[in-house]
Formats: structure tokens, sequence, C-alpha cells
């Protein structure tokens, strides 16, 4: 096996020992749709919603829900931990460079998403007849595009945060209103003009509008993967500026 391999290992046991963060990536959002699956109204069509269910639509927010937690909580939390423990400066003095810790915590993020995504879907599915993407090629750009815009906004958190402990806090600050903007608690089809629109232009809101219109069979509206590419690309280069190894 290779060093990166084994560091991807390494990480994903870390990972898996941590029974809070691992329960609410892996297991809450799935959780989520099994309890709003259970109420028998948003198993109804509904006409404010274009006909189809409420369930049918947190599905699709389960998903992003999943890749916010694991972008802007859980690996801000680890990436600033690691540098405040030395550890990224040890690993600077090693042939293996930071870069490829970065890496293996990438991979790890990815895996533990498509194992939440999947069960999400399989529960859905099963237990409520949630049509799974129908739009499979658009599904997989949205998910890897919010995948992206989540963790480089979340390697920027790792960037500036003094400690682990602060990226958890500013990750988790920043968690909620992009998560409140996804629809997380009502639907962003409910949103009135202005906050319909803010939503589109916030990255888990496009995200969301993203990944619902692959699930219904549409492709990804342009605007919203443009939304997605822009978070992804200006996080990602504000991270590379700011980030410290030391």
């Amino acid at each position: 096996m290779t060093v990166f391999g084994k560091l991807v290992r390494s990480e994903f046991r870390l990972f898996l020992r941590e029974p809070v963060q691992a329960f609410f990536t892996l297991l809450f959002p799935t959780v989520l749709v099994v309890i709003l699956g259970s109420i028998p109204a948003f198993r109804d069509a509904d006409p404010d919603l274009g006909g189809i269910r409420v369930i049918d639509v947190y599905v699709g927010i389960a998903i992003v829900l999943t890749l916010a937690s694991l972008g802007l909580q859980v690996s801000p939390m680890v990436l600033a931990t690691y540098r405040e423990r030395g550890i990224l400066r040890r690993f600077a003095t090693t042939p293996v460079r930071p870069g490829t810790l970065l890496g293996a915590q990438l991979v790890t993020s990815l895996a533990a998403a498509a194992g939440s995504v999947a069960l999400v879907l399989i529960v859905g599915r099963v237990a409520f007849a949630v049509q799974l993407p129908r739009q499979p090629a658009g599904f997989l750009l949205a998910f890897l595009l919010c995948a992206g815009a989540a963790l480089a906004l979340g390697l920027v958190v790792a960037a500036i945060a003094p400690s682990g402990k602060g990226a958890n806090s500013i990750g988790t600050f920043a968690f909620f209103p992009l998560m409140f903007f996804a629809g997380l608690w009502t639907p962003r089809e409910y949103f009135s003009g202005v906050l319909r629109t803010i939503s589109d232009f916030s990255p888990m809101g496009a995200g969301e509008r993203a990944l619902g219109a692959a699930m219904a069979g549409s492709w990804p509206a342009w605007g919203s993967l443009t939304v997605l590419v822009a978070y992804t690309v200006v996080g990602g280069l504000a991270a590379a500026r700011l980030f410290r190894w030391e």
C-alpha cells in the first residue's frame, strides 16, 4: 500500500473513532429523512412544491447537510487541531509533505459523504418511495461541486482558526445560516423572492437546487453550477493564500 493509501486509511479510522462526528455525518441525515418521512402529510403531493412531496425535497437537503457537516465542521476542526498540535510541522520535516495529508483528508471526507449519501438514497427509496436521481451524471456533478464548495470554505475556516476548538466554533457559526438558505428548516421553495435569490447565490442553497433538479430528472441549472464553481475556486485560492502549516 502506498503512503497516501496508508494515510487515507489512518484518517478514516480516526474519523470513525469520534462517535459524535461519525453519527452526525454518516447517520443523522438518514435519521432526519426517517423522522420527516414518518409524518403522513410529508408523504402527500404538495401543490406549492410543484406536485412533489416534502420528503422528496428533504432527501436532497439531507445530502447537502452531509456535505456541509463534513466541509464546514469536521475537516476544519481536524486540520486546525493538527496544526495546533504541531502535526503539520512534523510532517513538513519528513518525505510525506503536508499536502499529502490534505489530500488524504479530502479523500476521507468524500468517502464518508458518499457512504452517507448512499444510505440516505437507499432508505428514502425503500421506506418512502423517493425516486433515485433520474439524471445520474448531473447528480454526480452537483454532488462533487457542492462537496468542493463546502470543503473549500472549510479550508478557509481551517486557515484562519487559531485552534481546533476555534475552527469548530467558526464552522458551526457558518453552518446554521448556510443550511437555513439550503432549506433545512423550511424548504427553499417556500421562500419569498428575496430569500430565494439569496439562497440561489449561497453555496448550500445552490447545491440543494442543483441536486434537486438532478433528482427530478433535469440537468442542474448552469447558474447553480457556476455559483458552486465560484465558491470552490475563490475558497480554494483564499485557503491556499492564508493557510499556515505552523
